[in-house]
């Protein structure tokens, strides 16, 4: 069973119905033992840094996440809470990745919403995806690129798109609302 980690953030029926389509079941929960037991965990999220850790920490879910030993993927604001610090909100994340999540300089508009590809991409959560692929983005916020570093984009700055450190995949694009090209990058997850 996948586990879609339920944390108070928007968009996790969406990533539901993404994998209903790929023929996986799955359930959304905050209880610790579901997601220690999953074979798979995802880490959804559309929202504000602060109160959704804050959320985690009153739950418990903190130190859930930091010792889940199955592939975990963080997706969007699931991604940026996996690594050490925010600056929206001064929030203090869980320092899964070690970067720092900072605003994009008002030199384009922001926020980042729409369709953009790679500027590099490794490991094999991209099997069958290129550079010139396109996913889809909404985000205020960036990881700066570090060594943990999968894919990276180009958006008023170079930032990570996606990271990877053991166990532990997220991507700051949906890949659930990405078409075709989203649906292959959950396939590759859910196989690794």
């Amino acid at each position: 069973m996948i586990a879609i980690i339920k944390y108070n953030a928007g968009n996790i029926r969406s990533v539901q119905n993404a994998l209903n389509r790929l023929g996986y079941e799955s359930i959304i929960t905050d209880d610790k033992t579901e997601i220690l037991n999953a074979s798979k965990v995802i880490f959804p999220g559309v929202g504000e840094a602060s109160s959704a850790m804050q959320y985690l920490e009153e739950k418990g879910l903190d130190d859930v996440i930091r010792s889940i030993k199955k592939p975990m993927l963080g997706i969007c604001l699931g991604l940026q809470l996996m690594c050490e610090y925010s600056e929206e909100g001064n929030t203090q994340c869980l320092g899964i990745f070690n970067t720092q999540v900072k605003k994009f300089p008002p030199k384009e508009k922001v926020p980042h919403i729409g369709w953009n590809n790679f500027t590099e991409v490794k490991s094999a959560l991209f099997k069958d995806i290129k550079v010139t692929d396109d996913m889809y983005y909404v985000h205020s916020y960036y990881a700066e690129n570090n060594p943990q570093s999968i894919a990276t984009c180009d958006y008023i700055l170079p930032f990570a798109t996606a990271m990877q450190h053991d166990n532990f995949y997220a991507t700051q694009f949906h890949p659930e609302k990405s078409a075709d090209v989203g649906t292959q990058l959950l396939k590759n997850f859910l196989e690794l």
